[in-house]
């Protein structure tokens, strides 16, 4: 059974970078370091943080991830229901939520490859 896109998805992958979130120099750091404004950047901020994270969690819940941010940017959504909920580390503010979010989509498709290459089931 698939499930249904939900909001509160998308907020739970950018709690991340929410302040908060906890208490971490080494991430905070990490984060203020990056252009979020900055494609490539902005790729290597979640290839740091989001992979990670991202990785630890089940093959349905990955999958529910990535058509839940797949389903909002099809349906021309802005995701300022995302970024007016969450204060980040940032140093800017996205100046475009939807590249932000066309970047992280690409990212959490990239790690989806990785982990069915290796043969790497989580569930």
């Amino acid at each position: 059974m698939k499930r249904k896109p939900e909001y509160f998805v998308l907020r739970g992958l950018l709690f991340l970078f929410d302040i908060e979130n906890t208490h971490d120099d080494a991430r905070e750091k990490i984060i203020v370091s990056k252009n979020v404004n900055d494609k490539d950047e902005l790729a290597e901020l979640f290839d740091v943080l989001m992979r990670p994270e991202f990785l630890s969690y089940t093959v349905g819940e990955r999958e529910w991830c990535v058509a839940t941010l797949k389903h909002y940017l099809e349906v021309g959504d802005s995701f300022d229901a995302v970024f007016t909920k969450i204060t980040t580390y940032f140093d800017d503010d996205v100046e475009d939520q939807r590249k932000f979010m066309m970047v992280l989509l690409e990212c959490l498709e990239k790690y989806q490859l990785e982990v069915s290459e290796k043969g790497m089931p989580n569930d």
